[in-house]
């Protein structure tokens, strides 16, 4: 040991200039791992924002299909009430633009629906869903607006008697106190009333006959026309 004490007697003023580099070391490593440790914290809080950014996003998806949802309802009260579709023709009318151009916006939303909020993962994807369905409301939104404006006024006189008779046809064959064979020759009538001035959807003529299904009779009745006329 006595070379290694020598050694500190002859060179101790070298104890200054290695403090300083060891010094020196311990700054740099230490400020290093301050560094690692913000790097650690910012990406702690980026994967904090990318998730609550992707919890957003299906909320809006949610949010969205909610809202596509709310239209189509609406346009399944007209689809299951004929009624509704003889008091508001244009809903139904393919020959009209407006009606045309909001069954397009509907089957463009419904091309583009999720099965849930979480099968949209990407922002262009979401924003091609939010596109459609805004599109959706707004075309159903003029047209049962316009459809509404002008209710029949599309048809003539004889056209818009037709439909009375096809109106009050249709509350005969939904009545519960008429005889299933006068519902059944009501909703014959109302049926031919109806041929050539509304064209009703498959889903409204399917609704309507399960409708009234369970009051029809396949008996004749010819006292049914007394009642009817």
């Amino acid at each position: 040991m006595q070379p290694f004490f020598d050694f500190l007697g002859h060179y101790w003023w070298l104890i200054f200039p290695i403090g300083g580099m060891a010094g020196g070391w311990i700054r740099q490593w230490s400020r290093a791992s301050e560094r690692r440790h913000r790097r650690k914290v910012e990406l702690y809080k980026l994967k904090n924002q990318q998730a609550v950014t992707e919890q957003a996003s299906q909320a809006e998806v949610a949010a969205l299909m909610a809202a596509h949802d709310a239209v189509n309802h609406k346009w399944l009260d007209y689809e299951l009430d004929v009624g509704k579709l003889i008091d508001y023709p244009l809903m139904s009318d393919v020959r009209e633009p407006l009606t045309v151009a909001f069954l397009r916006a509907k089957k463009e939303a419904d091309g583009m629906r999720p099965a849930s909020p979480a099968d949209i993962t990407t922002a262009a994807r979401l924003a091609e869903y939010r596109a459609t369905v805004h599109s959706y409301e707004i075309a159903f939104e003029i047209a049962e607006r316009e459809s509404k404006r002008i209710k029949d006024g599309n048809f003539t006189g004889p056209e818009r008697e037709r439909l009375a008779t096809a109106r009050k046809l249709l509350r005969i064959a939904e009545d519960v106190a008429a005889t299933p064979a006068e519902r059944q020759t009501a909703y014959k009538r109302a049926r031919k009333e109806l041929d050539g001035l509304i064209v009703l959807p498959e889903t409204t003529v399917a609704a309507l006959e399960k409708k009234v299904a369970g009051m029809l009779d396949t008996r004749k009745d010819p006292d049914t026309d007394a009642r009817i006329a």
